[in-house]
Formats: C-alpha cells, sequence, structure tokens
C-alpha cells in the first residue's frame, strides 16, 4: 500500500467501528438503505474518489479506489456495492464522455454525495444482452423521449441522478443506442418496484419507469449512438469496481474464520491445529493474494490509460469466485456458528453471490477473457 491507501483503509475502519458494525444486522434484516452512511462517505471524499479535485473529488487513482471498496465491503458488502455502483458507473460515465458543461453541472454534486447516482442498462428481459433492449429514446425537436422500464439498478429509488443507455436506433445494433443523464424529479421518470434480495440487502435495488420522460438534448452523453460503446467502456471499469468488493468479502470471511480458528476448541486445543481447517485458511490466503495480484494489475493499467478489457474481467471472475469460496469456507469452519447471525460470516455468505452476477456473470466474464485470448 502507499501512504494514500494506508490513510483511506484507517479512515474507513475507524469510521466503520462507529457509524457501521453497531448497525449492519439491523439494516440487513429490514433492508433499510443506510444513505446517511453515503453523504457522510462524500464528506469523506470516498465518493468521488477517482473524480479530479477541479471537480471536487479526490483526485485519486484505482489503487486508491480499489482499498477504499474493499476496506467499506469488509465492514458491509451491501454498503462496499453502493459505493462501487456510485463511482464507477454513474460518476464515472459522466466523468469519462460527458463535455466541460455537463461535469462542471453534476460531479461536484456526485462527488460530495450531495447526490447519489443510479447507472441503467439491464431490462427485465435483456441483462447480459444488452443489445436487445426495449427502452427507447425518441427525438422530438430540440429534445428526446424516454420510454421504458430499467431494472436491477442500485439507486434506482433514492438515486437523484441517473445515466441511462436506451435504443435510439434498431433492435441489435451496436450503434443504436445512447446514453442520457435524467434527473430525479424530470415528469415521466419515476421508481418501480424495489427488490427483495437474498444478500447485498443494505444497498437499494430498485425498478426506473420512464413514461413519456421529456428531457432536452443537452443531457445526452456522448454522440447519438455512442451508449452501448460507452457502457462496455465503462464496466471495464466497473468491472475492477467487483472485483475490489469481492476481495473486501473474501478477505473479511478469512480474517474472520482465521481468528476463529484460533479461539474455538476442540478436543482440547484450537481447530487451526487439525488439518482439515488449516489447509481452509491455506487455500483461502492463497486465493486472496492472486484476486490481489490480478485486481492491482487492472488498476495498473487503468491508470496508465491501457486496454484493460481482458485484465478487469480476469480480476472480477476470479475475485467474485474467490468470494463465494472464501465465504462458503468461512461458514463451515464457524460450523452451527456460521449459520446464524451472530457472525458476520452468514452474512459475507449472502452477500458474495451477486459479485458473481452482477455486471456481467462469471459466463460472460469468460466469455469476455475467451474473446481476447483469440485476438492476442
Amino acid at each position: 500500500m502507499n501512504e494514500n491507501q494506508k490513510m483511506i483503509a484507517d479512515m474507513i475502519r475507524d469510521f466503520g467501528a462507529k457509524e457501521i458494525t453497531p448497525f449492519r444486522n439491523r439494516w440487513d434484516d429490514d433492508q433499510e438503505f443506510p444513505i446517511d452512511v453515503l453523504k457522510k462517505f462524500g464528506e469523506l471524499g470516498l465518493m468521488g474518489v477517482l473524480v479530479p479535485e477541479n471537480y471536487g473529488g479526490s483526485g485519486f487513482g484505482y489503487h486508491e479506489y480499489v482499498t477504499a471498496v474493499s476496506e467499506v465491503g469488509k465492514l458491509d458488502p451491501g454498503i462496499g456495492l453502493s459505493v462501487a455502483a456510485h463511482n464507477s458507473l454513474c460518476t464515472g460515465h459522466i466523468l469519462q464522455f460527458g463535455d466541460e458543461e455537463q461535469k462542471q453541472k453534476w460531479l461536484p454534486k456526485l462527488a460530495s454525495a450531495e447526490w447519489i447516482g443510479a447507472w441503467g442498462l439491464t431490462e427485465p428481459n435483456t441483462g447480459s444482452d444488452a443489445g436487445n433492449m426495449k427502452t427507447t429514446a425518441k427525438k422530438d425537436g430540440s429534445d428526446w423521449v424516454i420510454n421504458g422500464t430499467k431494472n436491477w439498478i442500485t439507486h434506482g429509488k433514492s438515486g437523484d441522478i441517473a445515466v441511462v443507455i436506451v435504443r435510439t436506433g434498431e433492435i441489435g445494433d451496436s450503434r443504436g443506442m445512447t446514453a442520457f443523464a435524467v434527473e430525479r424529479g424530470t415528469p415521466g421518470f419515476k421508481a418501480g418496484k424495489k427488490e427483495d434480495k437474498l444478500g447485498m440487502r443494505t444497498s437499494e435495488t430498485a425498478e426506473m419507469i420512464f413514461e413519456e420522460c421529456r428531457i432536452p438534448d443537452s443531457n445526452r452523453l456522448g454522440e447519438v449512438g455512442e451508449g452501448f460503446i460507452q457502457a462496455m467502456k465503462v464496466l471495464d471499469g466497473g468491472r475492477i469496481s467487483i472485483a475490489a468488493l469481492s476481495l473486501g468479502i473474501a478477505e473479511g470471511a478469512f480474517e474472520e474464520s482465521l481468528k476463529y480458528a484460533q479461539e474455538r476448541q476442540q478436543f482440547n486445543q484450537p481447530i487451526f491445529n487439525f488439518q482439515g481447517i488449516s489447509f481452509k485458511l491455506a487455500d483461502m490466503a492463497t486465493k486472496i493474494e492472486a484476486a490481489k495480484l490480478l485486481t492491482a494489475r487492472a488498476s495498473e493499467l487503468k491508470n496508465n490509460g491501457k486496454p484493460v478489457t481482458k485484465e478487469s474481467a480476469m480480476a472480477k471472475y476470479h475475485a467474485s469466485e474467490c468470494a463465494v469460496e472464501c465465504a462458503t469456507e468461512a461458514v463451515q469452519i464457524f460450523g452451527g456458528y456460521g449459520y446464524t447471525k451472530d457472525y458476520p460470516v452468514e452474512k459475507y455468505y449472502r452477500d458474495s453471490k451477486l459479485c458473481t452476477i452482477g455486471e456481467g456473470t462469471s459466463e460472460i466474464q469468460k466469455l469476455v477473457i475467451a474473446r481476447q485470448v483469440l485476438r492476442a
């Protein structure tokens, strides 16, 4: 870790001990989205980690960003997911593809968490198959009129602004989609169903519904027809986010397991002394180290402006599967106690699974990696 990373990690741990850990079980049980925590993170500079200082952000790179997301993920993966989605998807899209006027208008509000951001690509019938999206935007004079529904949207209900990718051309045409920013309160833009989820219950996931939603052309991000291409580039960075979140879950599960294995006594000795337990911890530690290195490699390429599609997919794929494996083994090490809400490994177990699904399933990551390898 560099000095900035150490500072960020210490700050988050201190903050979390007071503001997150005492309340996370209640938030999880009630599916409460603790938006006030995100507002406080904004004051700490954690909601605009990658945003340059002249737009009100912290001006850090991806190594610091990975530290921020993983450390929050250790405390509560759901809150870590919200931090990641806000930073890399909504804010990141505007940062990468907005014009100067749009950046000046929206980035300071997002970086401070005065506004919470959402990002909409997925629809009820188009997950990985985004090219067949049904939500449309049609030009009407100097405005655009949006109709359709986006779902599985982080902050779909509470977000103050959403970047949405919608169809402006023919179905299946990769250049038939365009990105727009839509502010909450715009007539015709409303929230739909909030999802009742297995895990990540402290992060809000909801539908966004557009019914004759009229927005000015000045809300268009980039050129008409560039939306899908932009989204794929945004997801390259987003996959680093999910790798970082997965890393936090895996490390949290490992640290809890290591501590418990040294304290728990069976047959008059710590259970760590038994090979069946110590080998589980050895496997967890090795897989976590590999996830760290893959994520750091992708972050380094991203920081240097180099292509990162293959490396971010590898990091996301390995780290997310690692998180599930480590959380599963953690529950096993804890035995019956691991199956209760008295210990955090039960929550890691439920939360981890989303990392293999969101922002591209493990199967999609393999497809991306295979295509990149073929091109090499």
